[in-house]
């Protein structure tokens, strides 16, 4: 079943704004950018969490912006994101370095967009799983 025109352009959206959220990090990531270091180092993850985390925002990001791949990225996403997530509840806080918690908003926009990516893309995310655990 094709996803309707308003799902095709929702799901765009969606798509297009966590790529941009995610390759925008990836300066700061790349550059050893103060505060990334210090968020990397406050994890005990510096500086191999920092790129491959970086890394692994780049491919979800190449691979989201894909139409046929959409529903990859967004598991890619949703994964790499949701460390994010984790970390600010649990170690970092919610504001980092008096952001006023703009990166953990930003965290939660990759979220949500992410998630209805996925949801948007069902169809191929069951063909996928058909695929590889047919019924019998």
């Amino acid at each position: 079943m094709e996803n309707s025109k308003t799902e095709k352009i929702i799901s765009w959206i969606t798509a297009i704004l966590s790529a941009i959220i995610m390759l925008q990090t990836l300066y700061f990531k790349f550059s050893a950018a103060p505060e990334s270091v210090f968020i990397f180092s406050t994890l005990h993850m510096e500086p191999w969490g920092r790129i491959g985390s970086g890394i692994g925002e780049l491919i979800a990001s190449i691979l989201i912006l894909i139409p046929a791949t959409r529903w990859i990225g967004a598991i890619l996403g949703l994964a790499i994101i949701s460390g994010a997530i984790i970390a600010h509840l649990t170690k970092l806080g919610l504001e980092v370095q008096g952001d006023g918690g703009y990166l953990f908003i930003l965290a939660l926009v990759v979220f949500i967009s992410c998630g209805i990516c996925l949801y948007l893309e069902k169809n191929k995310l069951k063909s996928m799983y058909v695929r590889f655990f047919p019924a019998g």
